[in-house]
């Protein structure tokens, strides 16, 4: 069983919890629920590079090992207005990222996966973020990320170490 699902900008809304409230699960109800097939499966952030194609190749095997689904996501790229309005302070606005649909037909027509359902979730926003919100959504057993290599990851940190830091569930590395 294969598959994917594209969120559109508006899917990707949640509606914000009440500070007020009484019950604060009640913002957990209202939020969009997920395909019960793929809960407790294995989660992998996917671009498309070589460290995340070595990332899905694990995130496979452990899925299939398990018995469980496989949740890809890919997120899509956000940048700051204040690069092209110099206004304070930054807002973010989503730029349109085709490679979700690039990836999501490559996948779709990958022998590898043949062995595993799967879905691939879009999202936009922090990396390490996103990652964790679609592994608590789908209350995962594991997180999978590949390795980030470059000057990038070394000025910023990489995405695996943010993420091994603040993430709730286990987080698999990938070098």
């Amino acid at each position: 069983m294969a598959g994917h699902e594209f969120f559109e900008p508006a899917d990707r809304k949640r509606p914000v919890a009440d500070p007020t409230a009484a019950d604060p699960l009640a913002a957990d109800e209202s939020r969009q629920s997920c395909d019960p097939a793929f809960r407790h499966g294995v989660v992998v952030g996917f671009d498309g590079s070589t460290s995340s194609e070595r990332a899905l190749a694990y995130a496979i095997g452990m899925a299939h090992r398990s018995h469980s689904g496989l949740i890809i996501v890919h997120v899509a790229n956000r940048l700051p207005t204040t690069v092209w309005a110099g206004c304070e302070p930054p807002v973010f606005v989503d730029v349109p990222d085709h490679r979700t649909e690039v990836l999501g037909l490559e996948l779709a027509c990958a022998d590898y996966l043949s062995e595993v359902p799967w879905i691939l979730v879009e999202r936009g926003g922090d990396i390490c973020h996103e990652l964790e919100e679609v592994g608590r959504e789908y209350e995962a057993d594991a997180i999978v990320v590949g390795s980030t290599h470059g000057i990038v990851g070394r000025i910023f940190g990489s995405v695996a170490g943010r993420l091994a830091r603040r993430a709730r569930r286990p987080v698999i590395v990938i070098p």
